[in-house]
């Protein structure tokens, strides 16, 4: 920076300081340290820094360096670390540089952390689904119940809508089969009467989801496939969430599960009252059933005519507007435009 420049910049932080502004803050603004502007302060005309005089004696050789690259990037060495290459190469009675210069030139060439074929693979983000109706996108998942011998468990295959939050079917099995998911899902569709290409179906990467029998059944169905990556539960979250209120429900049994049959009828008795009591903050407190119905419109208008009218009769009790009751017109799966999403959060 110029001493004109370095001048100008001073003169800013000073009147920055006397206008309120942290010097800190500013000096981020600007994009120099707070000891920068001490010294240009003392001595706005120049900088005194002088760099070293001479060349370190122990720098290495561009010709050095490239021979390091090249030997780590090796077919013999790009899967080890300098820790394993270094003790390698002097077994072979070659010395090229210290463990740590191997680590700091692979660093300065971003290749510290992985080279070539032993970078692990990476996976996109699965793509946005939007749901604007019922019966337009479910999520389904799996999940375990304690049965009364050790070591056993039930599988509970749930599957909701995640425009309405409403369960649409479930089963309960000893085993966990595509087989099993296929006849579920053939039900499911059959009595929500879903047509070909309507429908998005999304779970995550387990064997029952990514099955032949299921993957057929689909296809026959005209039902699209959806997955979430591997071991990342945050792109089945409608799915995820629903098992934590059915586990943390207070009327979940403290005991055990005799049978699949037992499991089954309180399961039922959940899904009754998650469907049809439960009151879902994501919805605008309505139960899932009635907007799946279409009928929390007319709720939603009522609950605003009665808080609007609350607000004329005592204007002085509030200091801004009423509470939101807009209907929640989209839900998103795996959103990728984050004001989008945060108005999604919001409306949960």
């Amino acid at each position: 920076m110029i001493a004109a420049d370095r001048t100008h910049a001073v003169l800013l932080l000073i009147q920055s300081q006397k206008d309120g502004s942290a010097l800190a803050k500013a000096c981020q603004v600007i994009g120099v340290s707070v000891r920068t502007f001490e010294r240009w302060r003392k001595n706005p005309s120049g900088d005194q820094r002088r760099g070293p005089l001479t060349m370190p004696a122990n720098k290495l050789s561009e010709v050095e360096r490239e021979i390091i690259l090249v030997s780590a990037n090796s077919a013999e060495y790009r899967d080890k670390s300098p820790a394993q290459i270094v003790p390698l190469l002097a077994d072979k009675g070659v010395y090229l540089a210290s463990e740590s210069s191997f680590y700091r030139i692979l660093k300065q060439e971003g290749l510290n952390a992985h080279r070539t074929r032993s970078k692990p693979a990476t996976r996109s983000r699965p793509e946005e689904i939007i749901a604007t109706a019922p019966n337009q996108v479910w999520s389904w998942d799996i999940t375990f119940l304690k049965s009364e011998i050790a070591g056993m468990f039930f599988y509970l295959y749930l599957v909701m809508d995640i425009y309405s939050r409403k369960i649409v079917g479930f089963e309960v099995h000893e085993t966990q089969t595509s087989e099993h998911a296929a006849v579920m899902i053939t039900k499911i569709c059959k009595k929500e009467s879903v047509c070909p290409e309507q429908l998005t179906l999304h779970s995550d990467n387990g064997k029952p989801m990514k099955g032949a029998t299921m993957l057929a059944t689909l296809q026959r169905l005209g039902v699209v496939p959806s997955f979430s990556r591997p071991s990342v539960s945050d792109d089945n979250p409608f799915s995820e969430s629903l098992f934590k209120t059915l586990k943390y429900c207070p009327k979940f049994p403290t005991k055990p599960f005799a049978s699949t049959l037992v499991a089954s009828s309180w399961v039922l008795d959940f899904v009754q009252w998650y469907n049809e009591e439960h009151l879902h903050s994501g919805i605008r407190f309505v139960t899932p059933a009635s907007r799946h119905r279409g009928e929390d419109l007319n709720q939603l208008v009522i609950r605003n005519e009665v808080y609007t009218e609350a607000k004329l009769k005592h204007p002085a009790r509030w200091s801004g507007n009423t509470r939101n009751w807009t209907h929640v017109k989209k839900v998103f799966l795996n959103c990728l435009n984050r004001k989008e999403r945060s108005c999604s959060k919001e409306a949960a």
